[in-house]
């Protein structure tokens, strides 16, 4: 078992567009000293200049995706050069629930080096290895589909 931390700091300051309510500005301090600015999704008075919080679940995701992928490929023999993703998220009304993140595409484009190359099977095989033993992916109820990019 492993603890992994983050915060959150935020303090009341005026909206800069929308003077009847607060800003949602705040910053995520994450290991390593990172600061990460984020407020709301720009559809809920959000700062377009910052990150939201459905952008870093998707993150999140794709990263964890992406390492478990690149540990699972090496361990098989095979030598990836470069991986590259646009994840997708559909933040859609649910019946019961409200807002959810209902749906998540990971659309990975990934190039391989060296003699050993995957043919199509072999790369939905390590795609399908690296969601079944992705942490994130375990941790959220949102369906994800990985639909890699060509």
């Amino acid at each position: 078992m492993s603890q992994h931390h983050a915060a959150i700091h935020w303090q009341r300051s005026p909206h800069p567009t929308d003077g009847s309510t607060y800003s949602r500005n705040h910053v995520a301090e994450l290991n390593g000293q990172q600061a990460v600015n984020v407020s709301a999704g720009v559809d809920y008075k959000g700062d377009p200049a910052c990150a939201d919080p459905e952008q870093l679940l998707l993150g999140a995701l794709a990263s964890c995706h992406m390492l478990t992928f690149l540990a699972i490929a090496e361990f098989q023999g095979y030598c990836v050069e470069r991986y590259e993703d646009q994840a997708t998220g559909y933040l859609e009304k649910v019946e019961g629930v409200g807002m959810s993140l209902t749906r998540i595409e990971l659309s990975p484009r990934v190039s391989f080096g060296g003699d050993k190359q995957p043919d199509a099977a072999v790369l939905a095989r390590l795609h399908a290895g690296a969601h079944k033993n992705c942490f994130i992916a375990h941790s959220i109820t949102a369906k994800v589909t990985v639909v890699p990019a060509a």
